[in-house]
């Protein structure tokens, strides 16, 4: 009995445990994710709407959909915020933190759910169509709500980039990460043993 006990507590606790635990190769590899993403958008970013050069788009989206493919919504919430917060002292600021962790988390989560119920490539497909759309509602919403206190904009101005910047932006940005994922994920994944 004493046996079983310190087994049970053993297995609670260990950094090896397989399963839904956090082993530590997933730890390790979570924090690869987090440091290839905060490299990515630190120093790869750039406009993709001629004259919108406010607008930036870099590829961390890309690294958090493929931790959360290849390891679950866990992990791509994890690599979807973490790398954000260096963004605190550039000069995004605290806005362009908030900002960029509401689109990439409302992209990963609901694409990387569900693929975790259909790990195929129709399930990566379905959940990259429904993080699509969850992503770019939740960033205009978010441009709404959170632009007019960050930037002292008022809200109908806001409004009025709506159709002719944002929407085409967010389009254009979750097409690329969407694209992209589904391209290099499986190869990713592979290379990782998973």
């Amino acid at each position: 009995m004493a046996t079983q006990i310190a087994s049970a507590r053993h297995d609670s606790h260990s950094t090896t445990a397989q399963g839904s635990g956090w082993s530590t190769k997933r730890i390790a590899i979570t924090a690869l994710f987090c440091a290839v993403a905060a490299v990515a958008t630190l120093f790869i970013e750039f406009p993709l709407l001629p004259g919108v050069t406010f607008l930036k788009y870099d590829p961390s989206a890309i690294v958090a959909l493929i931790a959360g493919f290849a390891f679950g919504p866990a992990t791509g919430a994890v690599v979807s915020i973490i790398p954000y917060l260096p963004h605190i002292a550039t000069s995004g600021g605290i806005y362009g933190m908030v900002m960029a962790i509401i689109a990439t988390l409302s992209l990963v989560l609901p694409a990387s759910l569900v693929y975790q119920r259909n790990t195929t490539m129709q399930g990566a497909i379905v959940g990259l169509v429904i993080g699509a759309i969850v992503s770019i509602a939740c960033t205009i919403v978010a441009n709404l709500f959170i632009t007019p206190i960050f930037m002292g904009a008022p809200r109908e101005a806001v409004v009025d980039m709506i159709v002719p910047t944002l929407l085409p932006f967010n389009l254009i940005k979750v097409a690329i990460n969407c694209i992209a994922t589904a391209l290099v994920y499986k190869p990713v994944a592979k290379a990782l043993g998973n």
